[in-house]
């Protein structure tokens, strides 16, 4: 296929291709976040980096559906956001899903209409951003206007002054059953006068072989047309696609991939989580084999070269993690803290191991450098150390160990409750923390639960709990309406905080209860 006359200034398409700027070649490894309904979970991108992956796919709202618009500073936000974390930002506008088909859904045209309202946050952009015109614009009716939508909407795109990297999903729900996008594919491409549009099939039910994956997508690759599996699963509600193949034949033809979703999925198909409750340290079984299984983000995925990726294997090990601490023993857990490591690329997780002599046992495994160990047996000594990993899975010589023994009985010396600390993301100068409270084994009616900082950290914002700070130290009581606890019942409280980007350790907490 002949080169376009005129070039995108950042990603663009070269010779069937998806490339940064500089020619190296971007193959996009990515997870899908429902940003636009869960627009506090901003830690979910610095999780979804930890993974390894190299991009996000990121829901955006244009106004037609019930959750609402995404201005043009919530653009700006997710896109500095995406920028600080070192991921691709593919952007899309979620209210055209099953157009036709499905009561309120939105036009491609009126999609155009929310782009070019919120130009002013994609100029300049070029080198990070793909914009994903309209999420699965038609479903199983009125597909047949597809291609003519879609063309027109990427030439008002153009017009409009937009250079970026254009991505269409395809009709049917965005699987494509029709073959409405593969059989037109070449005039909407013709359309683009820039050459820079990639087109995006969805994989669910519809791809449940092994050879209807590779006849759709090599149907593309040797027309010399770019293509990207914008989403799929290892299961769905019309029936099980065949993601082993998916990933496989992605990695080995160069496609790029983008699993749905980090988490937040309703209506029967949460088992499309890939953590639970945003959680990076409560994998579900499809965030497993997505992340860390063959073919998966961990092993394969390659950081764009505008964030400083070279595309060649990381091989480096992290360094060893610090020699764990232990706080808040009882007789079934504890809490364990270390210092983190650092990697080349980026630390991706830990996990905490029991030691046996020769013998190792994985307790859990964590994203940050503290863990909350459950499951203890009363009276009974144990020896933990740490592993550090990173993205590519390489992982670090052992930490050093550390010696618990907890005691008999329920209370374990807290007043008949412990609190677990956790530090679930962090960015530029801010993190998100998380205090699990777990009750001891009667009831009770209020806690309060305390620490000191040691290391300058503040507290912005908190929800679910009343704090009283004092210099270093803070006090957090209950809330109306959770702090009535049942024998061995938990609640949490969190909040936003600052630190100095260096040292952010895990505090030691103490818990009272009334």
């Amino acid at each position: 296929m002949a080169e376009p006359a005129q070039a995108a200034t950042g990603i663009r398409i070269s010779s069937g291709r998806l490339v940064e700027a500089n020619g190296t070649e971007l193959v996009l490894r990515g997870i899908n976040h429902a940003h636009v309904w869960y627009q506090q979970q901003t830690s979910s991108f610095a999780n979804i980096k930890a993974t390894g992956a190299n991009s996000v796919r990121v829901v955006l709202g244009s106004g037609q559906r019930g959750w609402g618009t995404s201005p043009a500073s919530d653009v700006a936000n997710v896109i500095s956001l995406c920028k600080q974390n070192r991921l691709i930002c593919v952007l899309e506008v979620h209210d055209t899903t099953g157009y036709g088909e499905q009561s309120g859904a939105a036009t491609l045209a009126q999609a155009v209409d929310y782009w070019i309202s919120v130009q002013s946050a994609l100029t300049g952009q070029e080198n990070y951003v793909i914009l994903n015109i309209g999420n699965e614009p038609f479903g199983n009716q009125g597909y047949a206007a597809w291609t003519t939508d879609t063309a027109n909407a990427i030439r008002r795109l153009r017009s409009a002054g937009f250079q970026h990297t254009i991505m269409v999903d395809a009709p049917n729900w965005g699987q494509d059953w029709t073959f409405t996008m593969r059989d037109n594919a070449p005039t909407v491409y013709a359309a683009d006068t820039t050459g820079n549009t990639i087109f995006s099939i969805h994989m669910y039910g519809v791809f449940d072989t092994s050879a209807e994956v590779s006849a759709y997508l090599s149907s593309f690759t040797s027309r010399g047309l770019p293509i990207v599996v914008g989403e799929f699963g290892n299961n769905h509600s019309d029936g099980n696609p065949d993601e082993d193949a998916i990933m496989s034949y992605a990695q080995a033809n160069r496609i790029g991939y983008l699993g749905w979703s980090w988490s937040g999925n309703g209506g029967g198909v949460e088992y499309l989580d890939m953590v639970l409750n945003f959680n990076p340290a409560t994998r579900s079984e499809w965030g497993t084999r997505f992340i860390a299984g063959a073919n998966g983000i961990a092993a394969t995925s390659r950081e764009a070269s505008i964030y400083g990726g070279t595309g060649t294997p990381d091989t480096q090990a992290p360094t060893t993690p610090g020699t764990p601490t232990a706080s808040n023993v009882t007789s079934t857990g504890a809490n364990l803290a270390w210092t983190a490591s650092t990697d080349n690329v980026g630390v991706s997780g830990y996990t905490v191991v029991r030691v046996q002599g020769s013998t190792e046992t994985t307790v859990t495994s964590t994203a940050t450098n503290s863990a909350a160990l459950t499951g203890l047996t009363p009276s009974t000594a144990y020896t933990f150390a740490v592993y550090a990993r990173d993205a590519a899975g390489n992982r670090s010589t052992r930490s050093g160990t550390v010696n618990v023994t907890t005691p008999a009985g329920g209370g374990g010396g807290n007043n008949g409750c412990t609190a677990t600390y956790r530090i679930a993301g962090s960015w530029s100068g801010n993190f998100q923390g998380e205090v699990t409270v777990t009750n001891g084994t009667t009831a009770s009616t209020g806690w309060t639960v305390t620490w000191t900082y040691a290391n300058g950290q503040t507290i912005t914002q908190m929800w679910s709990g009343q704090d009283t700070p004092s210099g270093a130290s803070h006090s957090v009581r209950n809330v109306n309406y959770n702090g009535n606890l049942g024998p061995n019942a938990s609640t949490m409280f969190g909040f936003l905080g600052t630190w100095n980007n260096t040292t952010n350790s895990v505090p030691t907490l103490s818990c009272t209860r009334s």
